[in-house]
């Protein structure tokens, strides 16, 4: 994003009276000619007002002073008119603020003084500064303080301007410092103000700061009564206040740290005392030699020596010392390196107490320049020696600053992983350095336990850091020769870092600091799959950017070591010259992304196209013909699993890629039909895949250079893809289809203007007319997609169309515009009323943003379409807007504003306004005749506004008074909430900054505030109520539910207690007259003019919640967006502070009482308007007012009780929204005091009391864990949450020691949400992925306070878990603790003496896993894994099991016994996955797996019975049963078992086993080895599998049901099989092959194929309830259909055609809408799979009927709302022969395409298929049937009496599918195959033809009375039934024009 530089404001020379007089008089004194006129020209700038004008007379001035000479009789003394004049200069300088052109251009004269007049001219700006230094108050001190920092910027005479005054200017920071320190103390809560004092404060000490560094020599002092000592002084005592004073911010500390050691350096002699004294401070040590520093020094800094500084002290100085000390060359002094080497020590030390990530930013910071600077100290030679030794890879300090890189490389803040990998980088550069200098090179003595991370964190190589690293030393990465032998270090670093999991992401960043240290070849040689593997982890979104930044590192230096010859070992290549390097490097890089593009899913190589393409094809634009040569050189059958894009969608990919970096030009390589066949790319543009289509368009669209013209195959092609596209469902496709069409049009409009202006220049007839024709194109082009997009917004058009069309509509016009004249294209001209009316009706949508755009776009149309201007048809859009605003749908209300809206443009509205109020009765007044001269100069937004708002608002009151006489009445016939909703958008449309009929509004905005009031009052009842939702019933007689409610509504009276918790109120249920204070209720079941009205719970509780939501928008919108009214600012105010105050008390209230949610949640954004319009306002008051509201509602919360008015059930209701309003008023940059002492304060409520829980400490303590979790999620808090988390957690921990639920309750809630805020948010559904996990060396160091606390709570809570007693004893907490250590790993260090390693939580965790719970031991196996290092498993395994019983006994707890098993099992699993060489040898894992075989066949699943039928039938036997089960299930299904006849013995016996449980785990194993094959076998688009499992287990799996079939032919399979296994039997005889399962015996009886379908059939008719029952018989039934079908000798009989016809009954029934989406998808499979056998078929297998049926079934499920189901659905097409699809379509190959092109196609298919089959008039009758619809339901009109009842029922509605379209696809099919039958013998019967026509005309006059019943305009007030009638209308005269056509034939004929 390009950020507009700001514009300095330009002011002109303002001084006082007195100062400008005696300025005036001495220009005006005589003097010499040149004198003269620079005075006179200086007195007219004086004199002038505007100040460009007056930086043109100082240009002016200097230019005469330049060229002023020196005069000859007096050469030191100038003339005293010369020395006004540059006196005037001096003035004007010094009072120009700094920021000002002015003071630039003044101080340029000052710099053209001649070098004779530069020491007089000093002089006179020194007078000039001093008198302004002691003279002017604290408001100029920052001006002063950039007036000094201006003389010091490259500004000669300034620089000695303050060599003359530097005491003075000392002395003037020094009173300046201290004055913001007592003025800071009186801002506390005006946070504004206090930001704008810390960046003065900040200025103040950057310019003290250069003031020093200009000094050229010591600064020396004489004494106590030395005026420099004084200053100096005191500047280090401001200083020294600003490092202990927590509340300045860190910039001020930090450059404070800075000036304190610039201070110390510039008083002191030499380097090693400045160095002696800084280590002194570092070390907070002060030295004892009084010569090294001057005394008053110390005595001024002695608050740097005390014991108690804050701990961030010392990273300030660090930081000052290393940017304000010179390191580079020469000898360091012994002190000096000593002070060098002490620095990261004393960084290192402190790292683990930073709580602030701020400052944890600074650490890493410091650390990365220390590292600059010892790069810098170790150039000199010759190298200090105690550094040189401590920064080699083996020292002790290299391997603490690994430490801390493994910490933070994952750190939340990008800039610490940046500094973090800068650090790495600069570390490898030190030790290469160090070890070069030394001759180390082949020592191999050392360490790599440091080097070796277990676990690093994420690194962010791609994150810019704000901050610049210090420069590093110009050491450049060395590549190693092959003869150099690789520095043992770094090759145990590299292969530390390989040996890494891949899912840490600080491994990359490591990785691409040692490419760029060593080359890629050395990473190659030690890892060659190195490409492949980081390519497999592209798919990863979380991984992506890191994999591809390193792949770019590797390829790019790769390709450098190839093609200069540096490949060394690493490679070898047949041929030397380039082409051989090339070919090499296309093998190592490009040919593996070729196989993931092809083979991979479609959502594991998005970011490979986003990250990794481009750079690859930038890095090497000639592997661009390579890629293409290999994808067209792909057979077909190469293609990847089901999801991938195939070798097409791969090489459009990399086209599209390719042409988007400027690789490849269409024009110069004859792109479209040269390297890429036209055909090719039309297909591609079908392709079934969205991102395949995508990628194609994007081929198209996309281009290097924006005026590229837009050649006619792109707009062909374009023309072929959006029709089929607009109706996308996928939101990311219709992103980046709009997105695509955009650059497309933007290519189009440059393009266009460069052929105009070439057109208007060009003289060769030829090219001129040739350049007209690509304009003629593009004017047609441009018609056609306009007309495409606005015929698309018929009515019934799905959200997908609307939505998309809009967007490109709305690009049309961005960039081209609608414009009906001679210049451009003239659009307007293509858009008529009906399109302009279409686009005005989609404002009537449903859906929020489609409203949205069709308001923006319909004021881009033309007038003359749109027709607002219309009296008539402005009355009628006013009146349908006006009655929306009062209906009982919440979403009228938005359509109603929107419409406002637009009609506020119009001049005729406030006629049309009176017109209505006329109408109405209101009393409105015509626009006042007071100020006539400010309404004209008003525009027609503010007068048209205004007079809406008052007649919106004289509606409101008047119906809140109807509501506070009847809220049933209100809420059943006008809520308010319409209302208020429009008068906030009507505001919103305002610039309230420029209002000029100021005096009007400021009358009524006080009207506003006054009715929201009104309107608050009458709903809180509802909403404050203890349960706003549970209290009301839901009644469906209307007298009896108005009663009811009406007696409620007297019953849930706010309640200011929460006395319900222990004195509950009851209904009276026996009254039968309740009366209010207004009389008996029945009266009010009637309206105004007497109808009666329906009320029911879900009106009142929609009008009350939302009215209150409206009033809280209006009410924030008000204070937001309207100027204040101030004592001090009276002019333009609109809304006074006391207004705003009472706004605020009026959101307090609301959010501390609110019980519904709705309406609390609503409040607070209302709320946040006014919290940020309170700190930008220039009140004291107001921007005092958070703070205050912040300390009363804690102070309310600390005593708080169940007698108290806040909330404390519903999670404390609004209570933390109210608290987060006012916390997020705080600006980021403050010191975050709020934020500090909230947490302080609710951090101590939230611990629990000693002692006894009572409700004065349980109602807090509930109150204080539900704000916490609030605050804690809160994003805008960002990192300065970070230091409280850990008191959070140990709250969340602790509160579940509570013995209340309440406290649990919430300890649990806050819990959920710190384990987030901790982790991260969950990536994936696995809920122990490593993605979400922390090492514990970077835990503990982010939170050390929580080490000590997890250890005690664990061992307390492992000290309670003993099974012994037999009683069950749970702590509170163990879940918890469990639950955070499971989620740690081991840091780099644990195991060594790091004080937060994990080794001392194992034991605790062991002995968890005794627990009578089992869940318990449970999580404790899973806390125990990450603590086990690899090497360590075999160890602990063991230990595990010596912990094991020698023998059975009594003593023997099964508990004790499980927990230790169950942590050694799954210490064991990654070993397993890791580790797969544990066995030394094959013959051992045979030798283990005949033991287990021989152990499972001689259990109680090989003999049954073997130890009785009573020790079978005990409890837990089905579990124990179930653990051989899964041990046997798994052995038998290996691949080395198929041969073992002792497998297939054992799995027969796990099917015959008489517990379900048992045989549903050998049928899941099976499926799940079945299921393995069939994802082998994977590799065409479409395809059918084939799965031949091995004969042994087939002979096996009949004979194990040979005793069940016959049962399971008589249709009691489900006696044996239970419910659950059943479905999986049918699944697998569904994948077995027919030809060996066919015929079906038991035996002794052999059953014919077609009666073994009748039972599947009957089977899965009397299992629809079931649906993976359902959905395995139809999935059997349909290949036995197919293989009878196939195998038919002759035609089917009656019998074999009427279970066919039951099985499309079936097919059919699987479509319906209702369906589930497993069945729908089975559906779809099984029709896909049929087609070839029976659709398209020649002899009709199924019949005409059952044919057509299926048909119908294919297009219904092409229609469905489902993308997957449309998907399945689509791949029919794969399942047509070649020469029927040509007949139909030629751009399509084979494979399938998108549903929409599917559907088209289908029709076509289906047309030809009629005539292939010669039932050309059955193809007649049954399309136009089709084409009619169910007129039988959908003609009628609805009752729409029962509509209101349920406000937001959606009811069954498809959201994609559009009828009209469907329609129209059906007339144009229709029409083609009706031209080819003829009315009479051998066509279509006349009588068939009439019932058609009849049916047709019925449905016609059935429609147009339907419409005409509707109200006027309809689109709005009825807009879905409207669009159902009119949709119904066309189809039947389309069915009409057909069918009148086929008359008119048979008439003439």
């Amino acid at each position: 994003m390009v950020v507009k530089k700001k514009t300095a404001k330009v002011e002109a020379v303002v001084l006082d009276d007195a100062k400008l007089e005696r300025l005036r008089t001495s220009l005006a004194a005589e003097g010499n000619a040149t004198g003269t006129e620079l005075a006179q020209t200086l007195l007219e700038c004086l004199a002038l007002t505007d100040p460009v004008q007056q930086i043109q007379i100082i240009k002016k001035a200097g230019d005469m002073l330049e060229g002023t000479p020196q005069p000859e009789d007096s050469p030191s003394s100038p003339a005293p008119l010369l020395l006004a004049s540059v006196e005037a200069l001096c003035v004007m300088f010094i009072s120009v603020q700094a920021r000002n052109p002015l003071k630039r251009a003044t101080a340029s004269a000052l710099r053209s003084v001649p070098e004779w007049l530069q020491e007089p001219t000093a002089v006179c700006l020194s007078v000039a500064l001093s008198d302004g230094l002691s003279s002017l108050g604290s408001e100029h001190y920052t001006n002063l303080t950039d007036t000094v920092t201006s003389c010091l910027d490259r500004f000669p005479i300034g620089e000695r301007c303050i060599q003359i005054l530097q005491t003075d200017v000392l002395q003037f920071f020094q009173k300046a410092l201290s004055e913001y320190f007592n003025l800071n103390r009186t801002l506390s809560g005006r946070h504004v103000v206090q930001a704008q004092l810390m960046f003065s404060c900040l200025g103040a000490v950057k310019a003290s700061m250069l003031v020093l560094q200009r000094t050229q020599k010591r600064l020396e002092t004489t004494g106590p009564e030395c005026p420099l000592q004084r200053a100096l002084s005191g500047l280090m005592g401001c200083y020294t206040r600003i490092l202990t004073d927590e509340e300045f911010i860190q910039s001020v500390q930090s450059t404070a740290g800075m000036a304190v050691v610039l201070l110390i350096r510039s008083v002191t002699e030499s380097e090693e005392d400045v160095a002696k004294e800084i280590a002194g401070l570092l070390q907070c040590t002060q030295p004892r030699d009084p010569e090294s520093a001057p005394s008053w020094l110390r005595e001024s800094s002695t608050c740097l020596y005390e014991a108690g500084r804050p701990a961030a002290l010392a990273v300030y100085l660090c930081h000052g010392a290393i940017a304000m000390l010179t390191w580079k060359g020469g000898s360091l002094g012994p002190r000096v390196e000593a002070l060098l080497l002490l620095i990261p020590h004393t960084i290192l030390d402190l790292d683990t107490s930073v709580k602030e990530s701020s400052t944890a930013m600074v650490v890493s910071r410091i650390l990365t320049l220390w590292s600059g600077a010892v790069l810098e100290a170790l150039q000199g030679a010759p190298q200090p020696p105690l550094l040189s030794a401590a920064v080699r890879g083996d020292a002790p300090l290299t391997s603490r600053l690994l430490e801390h890189v493994y910490a933070h490389w994952e750190h939340p803040l990008d800039g610490v992983r940046h500094q973090t990998r800068s650090l790495f980088r600069n570390l490898l550069l030190l030790h290469q350095a160090s070890s070069s200098a030394a001759g180390l090179q082949n020592d191999h003595r050392l360490d790599p336990s440091p080097l070796t991370p277990r676990d690093p964190s994420p690194l962010t190589p791609r994150d810019p850091s704000p901050l610049t690293p210090h420069d590093p030393s110009p050491l450049t990465p060395r590549d190693p020769s092959p003869l150099t032998l690789p520095d043992p270090y770094i090759t145990r670093l590299t292969q530390g870092l390989l040996a890494l999991e891949w899912h840490m992401r600080g491994k990359y960043g490591s990785l691409a600091c040692l490419v760029e240290h060593m080359g890629a070849g050395y990473l190659l040689t030690l890892e060659p799959l190195l490409p492949a593997r980081l390519l497999g982890l592209m798919g990863d979104q979380t991984l992506a950017p890191y994999a591809s930044d390193l792949l770019e590192r590797l390829f790019v230096s790769h390709k450098a070591q190839l093609s200069g010859g540096e490949a060394g070992e690493t490679t070898t290549t047949a041929a030397g010259g380039p082409e051989g390097w090339m070919e090499e490097w296309h093998r190592i890089w490009v040919r593996p992304l070729l196989e993931v593009l092809c083979k991979a899913k479609l959502d594991q190589t998005t970011y490979i196209l986003d990250y990794f393409l481009p750079k690859l094809l930038r890095c090497n634009p000639p592997s661009l013909s390579h890629m293409v040569q290999a994808l067209q050189e792909t057979p077909p059958t190469a293609a990847g699993s089901l999801g991938s894009r195939g070798a097409v969608g791969a090489l459009m990919t990399c086209l599209r890629a390719a042409r988007a970096q400027g690789v490849m030009r269409p024009a110069e390589v004859g792109l479209w039909g040269g390297l890429v066949p036209l055909p090719l790319l039309r297909h591609a543009l079908l392709h079934k895949h969205d991102q395949v289509r995508m990628d194609t368009l994007g081929l198209v669209c996309e281009s290097h250079r924006s005026t590229e013209s837009v050649s006619p195959q792109e707009m062909d092609l374009i023309r072929l893809f959006l029709p089929s596209n607009l109706n996308g469902q996928s939101p990311g496709g219709r992103q980046q289809t709009i997105s695509l069409i955009k650059k497309l049009l933007c290519r189009l409009k440059d393009s266009a203007q460069l052929l105009q202006r070439r057109a208007a220049q060009e003289r060769v007839p030829q090219q001129k007319e040739k350049d007209q024709d690509t304009l003629h194109s593009y004017k047609e082009f441009l018609f056609w997609l306009c007309e495409t997009l606005l015929v698309s917004l018929a009515p019934g058009a799905s959200f997908s169309t609307c939505i998309m069309s809009l967007h490109l509509l709305g690009l049309v016009a961005e960039f081209l515009s609608f414009s009906t004249g001679p210049d451009g294209f003239a659009l307007g001209e293509c858009v008529s009323e009906t399109h302009a009316d279409a686009v005005l009706f989609c404002v009537a949508s449903n859906f929020l943003e489609v409203k949205q755009l069709a308001s923006v776009l319909i004021r881009k149309l033309p007038d003359k379409a749109v027709r607002l201007e219309d009296p008539e048809r402005l009355h009628s859009l006013l009146e349908a807007a006006l009655s929306l605003s009062t209906s009982t749908r919440p979403f009228d209300s938005v359509t109603a504003a929107h419409l406002l809206n637009l009609l506020l443009h119009q001049p005729r509205l406030q006629p049309a306004l009176l017109l209505c109020g006329q109408q109405q009765g209101l009393p409105l007044q015509p626009p006042h005749p007071g100020e006539p001269q400010a309404s004209e100069q008003a525009s027609t937004l503010e007068r048209n506004t205004l007079a809406l708002v008052q007649f919106l608002l004289e509606c409101l009151k008047a119906e809140v008074s109807q509501a506070e006489v009847s809220l049933l009445q209100a809420a059943a016939v006008r809520p308010l909430y319409g209302r208020a909703h429009c008068i906030t958008a009507a505001i919103q449309q305002l610039n309230t900054g420029s209002l000029v009929l100021a005096s009007q509004w400021r009358r009524l905005v006080p009207e506003l505030v006054a009715v929201s009031y009104r309107m608050s009052d009458v709903v809180s009842p509802v909403v404050q109520s203890s349960s706003p939702e549970g209290l009301i019933p839901m009644d469906t007689d209307s007298v009896e539910a108005s009663s009811g409610l009406q007696r409620i509504l007297q019953e849930i009276q706010p309640r200011d207690t929460n006395d319900f918790f222990n004195d509950s109120r009851q209904l009276d249920t026996h009254s039968e007259e309740p009366h209010t204070p207004e009389g008996p209720i029945h009266e009010e079941t009637k309206g105004s003019g007497g109808e009666a009205y329906r009320v029911t719970a879900q009106m009142v509780l929609v009008c009350c919640w939302r009215s209150m939501k409206e009033v809280s928008m209006l009410l924030g919108e008000l204070c937001q967006c309207l100027p204040l009214h101030t004592h001090t600012h009276t002019s333009h105010g609109l809304i006074t502070e006391e207004q705003v105050e009472g706004v605020g008390q009026y959101f307090r209230e609301q959010l501390l009482q609110s019980r519904h949610r709705g309406a609390f949640e609503l409040a607070y954004v209302g709320f946040v308007q006014l919290t940020e319009m309170l700190c930008r306002s220039g009140s004291k008051t107001l921007q005092q007012l958070p703070a205050h509201w912040l300390k009363e509602v804690l102070g309310e919360v600390r005593s708080s009780d169940p007698s108290s008015k806040l909330c404390a059930t519903r999670r404390s209701a609004g209570i933390p929204f109210y608290i987060q309003a006012l916390l997020s008023s705080e600006p980021k940059s403050s010191s975050c005091s709020l934020l500090k002492m909230t947490m302080r304060e609710l951090t101590a409520l939230a611990m629990p009391t000693q002692g006894t829980a009572t409700d004065a400490s349980t109602v807090p303590q509930v109150h204080a864990l539900n704000i916490l979790r609030a605050l804690y999620r809160d994003t805008r808090l960002g990192e300065n949450i970070v230091p409280f988390v850990a008191d959070g957690l140990q709250a969340a921990v602790l509160g579940f020691t509570s013995p209340i639920w309440a406290v649990r309750n919430s300890s649990t809630l806050l819990f959920s949400t710190l384990i987030t805020r901790i982790f991260g948010v969950k990536k994936g559904k696995d809920e122990h992925s490593k993605k979400n996990r922390m090492t514990g060396r970077e835990f503990f160091t982010r939170f050390p306070a929580l080490y000590p606390f997890l250890l005690n709570q664990l061992e307390e809570a492992a000290s309670s878990v003993d099974s012994d007693s037999g009683q069950v004893k749970l702590h509170p907490s163990l879940f918890l603790l469990l639950l955070v250590l499971g989620r740690l790993y081991p840091s780099p260090m644990d195991g060594s003496a790091s004080p937060l390693g994990l080794a001392a939580f194992m034991p605790f965790i062991i002995r968890c896993g005794c627990s009578a719970v089992y869940r318990t031991r449970e999580m404790a196996a899973r806390a125990l894994v990450p603590f086990v290092l690899i090497t360590q498993i075999p160890t602990t395994v063991q230990i595990l099991l010596e912990q094991l019983p020698l023998r059975p006994g009594p003593q023997n707890q099964q508990n004790h016994i499980h927990g230790t098993l169950l942590q050694g099992l799954l210490q064991m699993r990654p070993a397993r996955v890791q580790q797969r060489d544990v066995f030394s040898n094959y013959t051992q894992l045979q030798s283990l797996r005949d033991e287990i075989i021989s152990l499972l066949v001689a259990s109680e699943l090989g003999i049954p019975g073997c130890r009785g039928d009573d020790s079978l039938s005990a409890p837990g036997c089905v579990q124990y049963l179930q653990s051989f089960a899964r041990l046997a299930s798994r052995v038998c299904v290996a691949p080395e078992m198929t041969r073992d006849p002792r497998g297939p013995l054992l799995f027969g016996r796990l099917l015959q086993c008489p517990h379900y449980e048992v045989r549903e785990l050998a049928l899941e194993a099976l499926l799940r080895k079945m299921k393995m094959a069939e994802e082998d076998e994977e590799g065409e688009e479409c395809h059918t599998l084939n799965f031949d499992p091995d004969p042994l287990y087939l002979s096996l799996f009949f004979h194990s049901l040979s005793l069940s079939f016959s049962l399971s032919l008589s249709l009691s399979l489900s006696l044996f099989f239970h419910s659950l296994s059943l479905p999986q039997v049918l699944h697998v005889l569904s994948v077995l092959p027919l030809s060996s399962v066919l015929p079906w015996t038991d035996g002794h009886v052999t059953l014919p194929d077609q009666q073994a379908l009748e039972h599947i059939l009957k089977l899965a008719q009397k299992h629809t309830h079931s649906v993976d029952l359902y959905c395995a018989s139809l999935t059997l039934a349909s290949r036995l259909v197919v293989h009878l079908v196939e195998n038919a000798s002759q035609e089917l009989d009656a019998s074999a055609v009427a279970c066919l016809g039951l099985w499309g009954a079936l097919v059919r029934q699987g479509c319906m809408e209702d369906q589930p989406s497993e069945v729908k998808l089975i559906t779809a499979d099984m029709l896909v799979e049929t087609t070839p056998s029976l659709l398209t078929s020649s002899t009709l297998p199924l019949g005409i009927s059952h044919t057509v049926s299926s048909w119908q079934s294919v297009f219904t499920l092409l229609q469905d709302e489902e993308q997957a189901v449309r998907d399945r659905a689509s791949h029919c097409i794969c399942s047509i022969p070649q020469d029927l699809l040509n007949a139909v379509h030629t751009d399509v190959a084979a494979g399938a395409v998108c549903p929409p092109v599917a559907l088209r196609l289908g029709v076509a298919l289906l047309c030809q298929l009629f005539q292939v089959w010669d039932q050309v008039p059955v193809g007649v009758t049954t399309l136009t049937e089709w084409l009619l619809g169910d007129s039988a339901s959908d003609v009628s009109a609805e009752d729409d009496t029962e509509v209101d009842e349920f406000l937001f029922e959606k009811g069954d509605l498809n959201l994609w599918a559009e009828p009209l379209q469907w329609a129209r696809l059906l007339h144009t099919h229709l029409a083609s195959l009706a031209s080819t039958v003829t009315v009479g013998t051998g066509g279509i019967a006349p009588a068939e033809l009439h019932r058609l026509a009849e049916m047709a005309q019925k449905q016609a006059r059935a429609s147009e009375r339907a419409l005409e019943a509707l109200p006027a305009l309809p689109q709005f007030s009825a807009n879905l039934e409207h669009a159902r009638l009119s949709v119904q209308g066309e189809r039947a005269a389309l069915a009409l024009r057909v069918l009148g056509k086929l008359q008119e034939d048979s008439l003439a004929s």
